[in-house]
């Protein structure tokens, strides 16, 4: 080799390294059961060629490509979706497959595709036509086809029957052949598995941005009388009745609905007692929201009169909701008008419309002190002041009634007593 070579075959190692550089990386090769789409290179007898804009170039055979007829329902240039099955390991391509079995195809075309499925790990569209005693009855590209209804969904499904009429994505759980008359094998299929698997995916990505205080989108999946359960993407944390809201919340089926997409905040992580939950999380929508209590002195200062609702009636008094998130008490004492009440039911109803006059407001305590007898009156002082005079009032009355008894039975007294005492220097004269 002379100089001339040798200076050529560097110049173009040193082309080639730069290209490399400049060349955009390509992703990673997508893994045997995702779904792919591509643009088709090219079309042989055999095989159709797919550019994935992967590392490896996808392969897919051309009876894929064509119809019934064997006419081809593709052309160089389309875009095709297809399903990646395995890796060819000779070239390295990846095998394609852009469905499973067909219209028109016999039982016996269509179980080793099928097959292929089960062994593979690869998921199947099939379509949901009816229930029975223990699940649901599925068809499989022309084929019958049974799902547990243990295996319909992620939990116990209360209402199957909304299922029916839907095409979903299905595992191959048991394929069993010989056992059906010549009516083809017996398949069982599972949609909770295909869940299970894609939960565990999203769970994660969900670990990795999982830490107290982080601000998460999710989906409210149940409903009890203590909190609801969120989807966080694979995880469930539990949104606590308490953390819903600043307002009072009696259930929690009274703010949401199962499916809901709600934003929370993580503010608490605990270790799991399994490993199928490791995590414990608490929630919290009501840290997201503007605590009320900070605008509460302004909004209500002492002296406003203002309309509230009767949230809650206790022996001692009423708790009056005057903003969400606001409540105040209006002591019983405030309540009676003058009357002497047992219960503060004597004097309102749950859920009524009351004014109020605002007596205090402890920001620090988060309370509200309340008065409905104040309304439209004269201010506290004065009211009491008033309340002890008529109080005087009625003692005195009482005692001018008393009087007249007291001056006769006097009267009385006195002259029984000097009679005796006359009579007696009477006597004493007479002897």
């Amino acid at each position: 080799m002379n100089d001339q070579d040798t200076q050529e075959k560097e110049d173009f190692g040193q082309i080639l390294a730069e290209y490399e550089q400049e060349a955009p990386a390509k992703p990673d090769d997508p893994a045997v059961g995702q779904k792919v789409s591509g643009r088709i290179l090219s079309i042989t007898e055999e095989w159709g060629f797919v550019d994935l804009g992967a590392k490896s170039e996808g392969r897919i055979a051309a009876a894929e490509l064509k119809d019934a007829e064997g006419n081809l329902t593709v052309k160089e240039g389309d875009t095709l979706e297809a399903t990646v099955t395995g890796t060819d390991p000779e070239t390295g391509a990846l095998l394609l497959r852009r469905r499973a079995g067909g219209k028109g195809k016999r039982p016996a075309e269509v179980v080793p595709e099928i097959r292929q499925a089960f062994e593979a790990n690869l998921p199947l569209e099939a379509l949901v036509t009816g229930l029975n005693k223990g699940g649901a009855e599925v068809q499989l590209y022309g084929m019958r086809a049974f799902c547990p209804l243990s295996q319909l969904d992620l939990r116990y499904v209360e209402d199957p029957q909304r299922f029916v009429g839907q095409r979903l994505m299905f595992k191959v759980n048991r394929l069993e052949e010989g056992n059906r008359g010549g009516r083809g094998p017996n398949i069982v299929l599972s949609r909770r598995q295909l869940l299970e698997e894609e939960q565990q995916a999203r769970a994660a990505e969900t670990r990795e941005k999982l830490q107290v205080g982080a601000i998460l989108h999710g989906k409210v999946t149940s409903l009890t009388t203590y909190g609801a359960f969120v989807d966080l993407g694979g995880i469930e944390g539990m949104l606590h009745v308490s953390e819903i809201g600043h307002t009072r919340t009696t259930h929690p089926q009274d703010v949401f609905t199962i499916g809901q997409e709600v934003e929370v905040q993580v503010i608490k992580i605990e270790k799991g007692k399994d490993e199928k939950r490791p995590e414990r999380i608490s929630l919290s929508r009501r840290s997201l929201e503007r605590d009320p209590w900070r605008d509460a002195v302004s909004r209500f200062p002492e002296g406003t009169e203002t309309t509230g609702r009767v949230a809650r009636l206790e022996s001692f008094g009423a708790f009056v909701e005057l903003a969400p998130g606001l409540e105040g008490l209006v002591h019983i004492s405030e309540m009676g008008a003058g009357r002497r009440l047992n219960h503060a039911r004597e004097a309102a109803q749950l859920g009524q419309e009351v004014q109020v006059k605002v007596l205090g407001v402890d920001t620090t305590r988060r309370r509200i002190s309340l008065s409905m007898a104040a309304v439209g009156g004269e201010d506290r002082d004065y009211r009491d002041r008033d309340r002890d005079r008529d109080r005087d009032r009625d003692k005195d009355r009482d005692r001018d009634e008393l009087e007249p008894a007291g001056r006769a039975s006097s009267s009385s007294s006195s002259a029984g007593g000097f009679g005796s005492m006359a009579d007696f220097f009477s006597r004493s004269k007479r002897r």
